[in-house]
């Protein structure tokens, strides 16, 4: 299996991937599931175990006899404390393997890796992914879960290289969200609208996040990978004024347009235990407003929180602004999204891909502007983003009828010449390609 799952956050895909990983767990082999942050592996190692209850216990006084044990790995966690769970997932003993970029290191062995699953497939990237895979012994079958797969997913979905499922219901409980531009070149003062429908929310005693590009001046955060315009000629187009940060956006709405409501701000430069007690608050309904960056963008469920305000919405790209608007509308009230934006020009990059993101909650529309956007990166090599593409003659969207109508006349000359015997120059042309560097990259989605 190569697969990609594309859902709404909440969608069921992990319990679609646990499934995947108990049949092969059934089977004797190993799963490991790959996330972007600790917070999001953190959650997925608890629901595990809260969903398979004593299947979760093997080893122990309590397990079923079927049971395994779930792992979790963390770049956190002390060496001590890494030295047991290392030697369980190297024997075998542990089925199911959740964890951060601390999987990939080098002393992580496998005794017998047969799935790998990739949670937010975006936050990574190829080389990573592959790193992870090639801990198989033999290739493992692959699941990648995304709600807004990026341009060289879309291209390889294309290209046949990655099968596809959508989970497209809206997941229970989940309110529409509402999203609209406040477009600030056009209308300045509008903003005096968007922090009077936070004061609303607040009294109706819902909650509000606030997300800025920035941390303090220009420091941005850590995983932020700035949306980068270009015009016609390729150069690229500045961003209008200085990017909003938390910092100073906190410092100004205590005394100005929020004067009176408790606000509490969020980004990764703050110790572990701040972050903490600062989220635990906010879940807790003690902060009425967090004003943070795009740390919230995975991993945060926060019920009673409705209403999402981007400042500078134009900096980010299609995936994070989808992903960041996922926070909101998901205790069953409506939720409302604002892209706050300086870009004048309704028709620049940055305006479109706004206004789309706005007209449309379907990831893989999304993911398809994001695209023709952005182009699909190399397909053949790591680059999988971006302005530069390894394709001489073709393009993705434009082309895709023909790469389709390709792949399905390649696959009919292989169900009948396997070894392409009738065909020896094209023969000569794969195993060159084979061969190649390039052709490292044709199993790495």
């Amino acid at each position: 299996m190569n697969r990609l799952l594309q859902g709404e956050v909440g969608s069921g895909k992990t319990l679609v991937a646990l499934r995947a990983m108990l049949r092969v767990v059934d089977s004797g082999g190993q799963a490991a599931l790959l996330a972007p942050t600790e917070v999001l592996a953190q959650q997925h190692h608890r629901s595990i175990v809260t969903l398979l209850g004593d299947l979760a216990a093997g080893g122990t006084i309590f397990a079923a006899g079927e049971g395994t044990r779930v792992e979790l790995l963390t770049g956190s966690m002390t060496k001590s404390q890494r030295t047991e769970p290392l030697l369980r997932i190297a024997s075998g003993e542990a089925g199911i393997v959740v964890g951060t970029h601390a999987l990939l290191q080098e002393q992580v062995q496998f005794a017998d890796l047969g799935l790998v699953v990739v949670d937010e497939q975006h936050r990574f990237g190829v080389e990573q992914r592959a790193a992870l895979v090639d801990k198989a012994a033999v290739p493992p079958h692959l699941l990648v879960m995304t709600a807004t797969p990026i341009p060289r997913t879309v291209a390889m979905t294309v290209f046949g290289d990655l099968e596809v499922s959508t989970l497209r219901e809206l997941p229970a409980g989940r309110a529409p969200v509402q999203t609209n531009v406040v477009p600030l070149a056009e209308q300045p003062a509008w903003i005096d609208r968007v922090w009077a429908r936070v004061r609303e929310e607040v009294e109706k005693g819902h909650q509000v996040y606030v997300v800025c590009p920035r941390i303090s001046g220009d420091e941005a955060e850590a995983d932020l990978v700035e949306a980068v315009d270009v015009d016609d000629e390729g150069n690229p187009v500045t961003a209008p004024g200085a990017a909003a940060a938390v910092d100073e956006v906190v410092e100004r709405l205590a005394d100005g347009p929020l004067a009176g409501l408790r606000l509490g701000r969020l980004h990764g430069r703050l110790p572990a235990d701040e972050k903490d007690a600062t989220m635990r608050a906010f879940a807790a309904g003690g902060i009425d407003v967090l004003v943070s960056t795009t740390v919230v963008e995975v991993g945060v469920d926060v019920a009673n929180a409705t209403t999402m305000v981007i400042l500078d919405a134009d900096r980010f790209g299609v995936s994070q602004l989808h992903q960041l608007r996922g926070r909101v509308g998901r205790g069953g009230l409506p939720g409302l999204c604002l892209l706050v934006t300086h870009v004048g020009d309704p028709a620049s990059p940055a305006r479109v891909r706004l206004d789309a993101v706005a007209a449309t909650t379907d990831g893989f529309v999304l993911s398809r502007l994001d695209l023709e956007q952005r182009r699909e990166g190399d397909v053949l090599g790591a680059s999988q983003a971006g302005r530069r593409s390894s394709l001489e003659n073709l393009r993705v969207l434009r082309d895709e009828d023909t790469i389709v109508a390709a792949r399905a006349a390649a696959e009919t000359l292989l169900e009948r010449d396997p070894d392409l015997a009738g065909a020896p120059l094209l023969a000569d042309a794969v195993r060159e390609l084979e061969l190649s560097q390039q052709g490292d990259f044709l199993e790495k989605s």
